[in-house]
Order: C-alpha cells, then sequence, then structure tokens
C-alpha cells in the first residue's frame, strides 16, 4: 500500500479514519503518561523477586476483612484513606522499594502519587491487582499478619 491508495481509503471512509486518529492519539497520550507518572506498574513476577531481595516494604490497601480473607505474605495492611507519606510503615523507606497492593489498583495508583510527590524513588503498584497475583497462581497468606 502507498501514500496515494492511503489517502484515497481515507478520503473514501472519513468517519473511520477519523476513529483511526482517535485512537492513535488516546494511544500515545497514555502511554506518555505512563512515562511521566512516577511509579511503575509491576507484574507478580517482578514482585517476587522485590519480596525475595528482602528490602522491599509491601503495602496492601485493601479493606481489613478483604486482607484477612487473602494477601500476599510479608504484607502490611493499612486502610487506604488512613495512608500517606508519613505513615509510619513508609516515612523512613524513601529510597526502599515500596509496592503497593490492592483489590484493583485504584487505591494504590492514588497513593504512588502521593508517594511520588513526597519524594519516594521506588515506587511500584501491583499491575492488576491481587487477582492479577492469584492469576499467577502465587499463594496468599490468610488471616492477619
Amino acid at each position: 500500500m502507498n501514500v496515494e491508495e492511503l489517502m484515497a481509503f481515507a478520503g473514501r471512509n472519513p468517519m473511520l479514519s477519523l476513529a483511526l486518529a482517535g485512537l492513535t492519539v488516546a494511544l500515545v497520550y497514555t502511554e506518555i503518561a505512563r512515562l511521566f507518572r512516577g511509579f511503575k506498574a509491576i507484574k507478580p513476577a517482578d514482585l517476587t523477586q522485590l519480596v525475595n531481595a528482602g528490602n522491599a516494604v509491601v503495602i496492601d490497601l485493601s479493606a481489613p476483612a478483604d486482607f484477612e480473607k487473602g494477601h500476599i505474605a510479608g504484607s502490611r495492611n493499612v486502610q487506604a484513606k488512613q495512608f500517606g507519606p508519613t505513615h509510619k510503615l513508609v516515612a523512613n523507606a524513601k529510597q526502599q522499594p515500596v509496592v503497593l497492593v490492592d483489590r484493583t489498583s485504584l487505591a494504590s495508583i492514588s497513593a504512588a502519587k502521593a508517594l511520588k510527590k513526597a519524594g519516594f524513588e521506588q515506587i511500584h503498584v501491583l499491575d492488576g491487582g491481587l487477582p492479577s497475583w492469584s492469576a499467577a497462581d502465587l499463594p496468599l497468606v490468610k488471616g492477619r499478619n
């Protein structure tokens, strides 16, 4: 396909061409925003590596009842509305990896933005939340820590 054929197609299908242009702009915007958001979405395998390295602080922002039903071993539960950069679990961890986890990643993303704003350097959010952890057949611990 050459440029003339592409332009002819666009002329014959203006709505389809507009939709394609809109989707392209949306994808480019999303990827650029992801680069500058200040935290990294990580997969369950990457989280296990951080945990095994021994210096990651894993914070589960789920409701206490959900946390007791199942959570990542070694994670600490803090309700999302009570969590912030000055919380005792992360206040002295500005140079350590901090991993935020919840059921949907929504609370984690919000908390990650607050940590970034406060100067934390290594902020991670579990991509897909705890369902992605379970989907990877990784174990969950029941009860309180």
